[in-house]
């Protein structure tokens, strides 16, 4: 069989993935990951799956113990929480205004493959999936832009507050179609415009 070396899994994929598992909640907070488990799952050798727990770890996702592995590390305070919302909203906005005029129609693929998936999800009700895709929508702007450092910053957001993706469907919406069109909407004035209402509903959207 393959190692994950040798089939081009890199210690950034391995880390990708396992973020994703915890940003929608397939890893749940205070779960222990060991460098064995890792490896095992990813099919790599300790040194990528090491680089991958220290990716992870200085997003604050992770939390490194001697002799134990890691742990999911617990979500930010709710005080705290009251903080990022804010600065989350404004690094997309920001985001969004420089972006409106060169957005492309690979763009808008991109956007319409992640609404696929989500209205898939909303249909089986599948709230890891959903919450996937609504932080897969978000962050196809922060990744458009191009910028590393804010979009290390708003990773490292989303990440302090991540059960918020999957709270929010189930206090706010009285069915989980709503949340696919919610994001028909936003993706549509953001085809169409201006500029304004696209940044209004945005911002609307992020609460």
């Amino acid at each position: 069989m393959s190692t994950g070396e040798e089939i081009g899994i890199r210690a950034v994929d391995v880390a990708e993935r396992i973020r994703s598992d915890i940003l929608t909640g397939r890893i749940t907070e205070g779960e222990r990951l060991t460098e064995a488990q890792i490896s095992k799952r990813f099919g790599v050798g300790r040194g990528p799956v090491r680089e991958a727990v220290q990716r992870l770890a200085m997003q604050g996702l992770l939390e490194t113990r001697p002799n134990c592995g890691a742990v999911v590390a617990p979500e930010a305070p709710k005080g705290i929480r009251a903080v990022i919302i804010p600065i989350r909203r404004t690094l997309e906005v920001f985001a969004l205004k420089e972006l409106f005029d060169e957005l492309t129609v690979d763009d808008f693929r991109r956007w319409e493959q992640i609404l696929e998936e989500m209205r898939r999800a909303c249909e089986a009700d599948d709230l890891h999936m959903i919450a996937e895709m609504d932080i897969a929508f978000h962050r196809h702007l922060l990744q458009r832009l191009d910028q590393p450092d804010l979009l290390a910053i708003w990773e490292l957001l989303v990440g302090r507050i991540r059960s918020h993706f999957r709270r929010t469907q189930r206090s706010r919406c009285r069915s989980m179609m709503e949340i696919y069109e919610e994001h028909r909407a936003i993706l549509e004035v953001f085809r169409t415009g201006p500029l304004e209402d696209a940044v209004r509903l945005l911002e609307e959207k992020i609460d």
